[in-house]
């Protein structure tokens, strides 16, 4: 006659922890409709009803993963922004916190950017964390055109971080298939499209469409 498992007792923040690994790993490869409960906690090493104490429903569960991750990618690329550098020792560490963390987190980048923007019930939560990193971007954009002697407008200055996140998530999406790649070298791809690309923009000098032909 065989016994239930015997799962050892530890305290519920690591408990907790080690269900969102867990679930973060099958909602990466599965998807939130696929990925099963059952799967989850055997993941984990524990039972499902544990799952379902700890962090409750599977909605519940897959927030706590977008909650849990999202925090992670602010925090990495706020703590890596120190506001006393130059303007572009800034951007670079920034940039290169983010490709960082989408290297050696590819399973919490797919649920982030995969799994849960096409959600309804979960795009609010990707949405947060996506406002906070554009809120970051521009106010860092902002200190350094005025340090430059640059005033800009709130929605150019709007406009300008959402293109430098937007293309950055856009070379992560590629960087999460593409194991090999490092993620300094995209680091270092996106300031030559910015600082280098964009230095004429950055430095107030923008492109004008050729003038109307007359005949």
């Amino acid at each position: 006659m065989s016994t239930p498992p015997a799962f050892r007792r530890l305290p519920r923040a690591v408990r907790e922890q080690q269900i969102l690994d867990a679930a973060v790993r099958i909602f990466s490869r599965r998807g939130f409709h696929a990925a099963s409960m059952d799967e989850i906690a055997d993941g984990a090493g524990i039972s499902k009803p544990m799952v379902y104490a700890y962090l409750g429903s599977k909605e519940e569960l897959f927030t706590a993963c977008l909650h849990r991750e999202g925090t992670r990618l602010v925090e990495a690329i706020v703590g890596a922004v120190v506001p006393d550098l130059p303007f572009e020792e800034r951007l670079w560490r920034g940039l290169r916190a983010f490709f960082r963390f989408v290297g050696a987190h590819r399973d919490g980048w797919a649920v982030l950017y995969r799994q849960a923007r096409g959600e309804r019930p979960f795009a609010s939560e990707v949405a947060v964390m996506r406002s906070r990193i554009i809120e970051v971007v521009a106010g860092m954009l902002a200190r350094g055109l005025a340090a430059d002697g640059r005033e800009v407008r709130g929605p150019e200055l709007e406009v300008m971080a959402y293109a430098l996140v937007g293309a950055s998530e856009s070379v992560a999406d590629w960087l999460a298939d593409h194991p090999d790649a490092d993620p300094d070298a995209m680091a270092g791809r996106m300031m030559d499209f910015v600082w280098t690309g964009a230095g004429d923009l950055l430095a107030g000098r923008s492109w004008r469409p050729p003038a109307a032909p007359t005949d």
